[in-house]
């Protein structure tokens, strides 16, 4: 990776390729999909065309593709994109992404990108989420729970993967924004990544999506993480 293009704030360390953001191309082929795709489906018609933003290497992918969903799956990362099956792909940046006038039964802005310490590129991608749902459509985003960034370090374990990830801390770097350093334990390799991040209270968040163009539907999960948002008509 081209080291002139890591994103200030973002850094990775561990086996295999980085992204600009920081992330680990063979983490995240690892790590499980968790609960996100029964979410998503749970929210989707079936069958329904989905446009997935920040694919990475396919960890929730492959799941919508094996229940019969229609993905196009977009990243800026060649190396994720190469471990993406079964869904075609689009290499690009979310907030430039080119499609025409495709539209999409679906958007899913997952992976916590909503919370971009840029406020330019978090305008873009929510444009990019508008521009793409179809009329009658929904975008679902994926926003970091309330305690996110707080009550630290903490970990949890994802025992599908044989991962143990530690969230170790969150330290102010002005504008509202946060330095957060994760940390990804298996028995044969490690993984740290630091990124920034914005929190979001709901009124804030929602603010956001109103300026897109968008409106609150609702949350799909009881802690709000999850959120289901539709085009809003003139």
């Amino acid at each position: 990776m081209d080291a002139n293009l890591v994103r200030e704030g973002h850094a990775g360390q561990g086996p295999g390729p980085i992204t600009p953001d920081g992330c680990a191309v063979e983490l995240y082929a690892r790590l499980s999909p968790g609960s996100e795709p029964d979410v998503i489906g749970s929210a989707v018609p079936a069958g329904a065309s989905l446009l997935e933003l920040g694919c990475g290497a396919g960890r929730v992918t492959h799941p919508l593709v094996e229940r019969g969903f229609e993905v196009t799956a977009v990243d800026e990362s060649g190396e994720m994109l190469d471990r993406v099956r079964g869904a075609r792909t689009v290499r690009s940046p979310i907030e430039s992404l080119d499609l025409g006038e495709e539209r999409f039964d679906a958007v899913v802005l997952g992976s916590f990108l909503v919370h971009t310490a840029d406020h330019g590129v978090r305008e873009g991608l929510l444009r990019t989420c508008r521009r793409y749902v179809k009329d009658d459509g929904v975008v679902l985003i994926q926003r970091e729970g309330a305690d996110y960034h707080a009550d630290l370090p903490r970990e949890r374990r994802d025992e599908a993967a044989g991962c143990t990830i530690r969230i170790v801390s969150a330290h102010p770097v002005g504008d509202g924004v946060d330095e957060v350093r994760a940390e990804y334990d298996f028995e044969d390799a490690r993984w740290t990544q630091t990124f920034r991040s914005c929190p979001l209270s709901p009124e804030r968040f929602e603010a956001y999506v109103a300026e897109a163009g968008l409106a609150l539907d609702r949350y799909l999960t009881d802690d709000g993480i999850w959120a289901l948002v539709r085009p809003r008509h003139a």
